[in-house]
């Protein structure tokens, strides 16, 4: 096929990123640590409202760590969102934690209500649930204000999976100040990226140090190598580092290009019936990071599927929503409470190309492959 493929959301990368690396390289710090991730935490930690930043090399790596400054250990009841990507649930398991799976609302994030009906549920089995991690899905900040009063109510801490939600906000305050803790990805798809790597973001500077002794193989500060606990190789290197304060200074340009698509979707698919942007019209606080659609088929008269199956056609990559953790092999037989929805958003919804990088001629590739599903039903 002769077009380039069109990703879903490929890195958006040039000349600053460029010199940045250079400018590490140069200063010899090629090793892990070193002036770049000081400042790269700074910047963090600032941007996020936050007292502490802890640079770490994956999203999953701030999640697991996060749950082990809580406590959260073996026997111990996680409540997450089952709309999410496994590393959620994964990190969870990591820690010997069991994780317990909530439904979500229309939003595609947790649904309140159905958070408090399983912290019941689980009290009067005589269960304590340890912690919950809510996910910011797509980047929408979950609703704190009810989650968090909910959590609080009943003696648990919340651990915010901010993955998907740098640059977004809910009431003014930035994604990743929510909750005891927070984890960011800067996985090589997300709105910003340091090729692989994430956060831990807190206000709470015991539970930083903690976070960072851990994840540097917890060595003891004595001249020779000693271990009194279990730690992991999870800091982010001086390099990458560099590549993420680039790109941060870039990040307001980028999500306001993908509030741009966003904007272009919505107008695209307006007068087409059974077809929407997934998660409503109030966005305005998202960071836009992936643009989905639902579909409804017996309105459409065409399936996400069928629109996935011709932008593949057209060696465009799209993606159906996240299949829920409850319904995951691997997590058969995982306590859930459920409605629903997720399942529902995952048979019809679709993600479609919403990079930063995508050139206006992308768009019209895109467009072209979309025209036959747009305007009324498919014949």
């Amino acid at each position: 096929m002769s077009d380039a493929r069109i990703h879903l959301s490929s890195p958006d990368v040039g000349p600053e990123e460029e010199a940045a690396l250079v400018r590490a390289i140069r200063g010899g710090w090629v090793a892990p640590l070193g002036p770049e991730v000081d400042a790269f935490e700074a910047e963090m930690a600032a941007i996020s409202d936050r007292a502490h930043c802890v640079a770490l090399s994956s999203g999953t790596a701030a999640l697991h760590l996060g749950l082990l400054v809580l406590g959260v250990g073996p026997g111990d009841l996680v409540l997450t969102s089952t709309m999410t990507f496994a590393a959620t649930a994964n990190a969870i398991t990591y820690t010997g934690a069991e994780p317990v799976f909530v439904d979500c609302d229309e939003t595609g994030n947790m649904d309140p209500h159905l958070l408090g009906q399983a912290f019941q549920d689980l009290e009067r089995q005589g269960r304590t649930v340890a912690a919950v991690v809510p996910v910011d899905l797509l980047g929408k900040v979950v609703d704190h204000d009810r989650i968090d009063a909910i959590a609080a109510a009943h003696g648990a801490t919340v651990l915010s999976d901010a993955a998907e939600s740098l640059g977004a906000s809910r009431g003014g305050r930035p994604a990743g100040s929510f909750g005891h803790g927070a984890a960011i990805s800067f996985n090589g798809n997300k709105i910003m990226t340091t090729s692989g790597g994430g956060a831990y973001l807190t206000d709470d500077g015991d539970a930083a140090q903690r976070v960072r002794y851990l994840a540097t193989q917890a060595r003891q500060p004595v001249v020779h190598y000693e271990h009194t606990d279990i730690g992991y190789n999870y800091r982010l290197s001086n390099l990458l580092a560099a590549l993420g304060r680039a790109q941060l200074s870039r990040l307001d340009a980028m999500i306001e290009r993908r509030r741009q698509l966003r904007a272009h979707y919505r107008d695209l698919f307006a007068g087409t019936p059974g077809v929407e942007i997934f998660g409503g019209t109030d966005d305005a606080e998202d960071n836009h990071w992936l643009t989905s659609i639902v579909v409804e088929p017996d309105v459409a008269g065409f399936s996400a599927e069928d629109v996935r199956l011709a932008l593949l056609e057209a060696n465009i990559e799209a993606r159906l929503l996240w299949k829920p953790m409850h319904l995951q092999p691997v997590f058969a037989g995982s306590r859930a409470y459920t409605n629903g929805t997720s399942q529902r958003l995952f048979d019809t919804g679709l993600s479609l190309p919403s990079g930063s990088v995508l050139t206006d001629a992308d768009v019209a590739r895109v467009d072209a492959a979309l025209e036959p599903f747009v305007g009324g039903r498919r014949g």
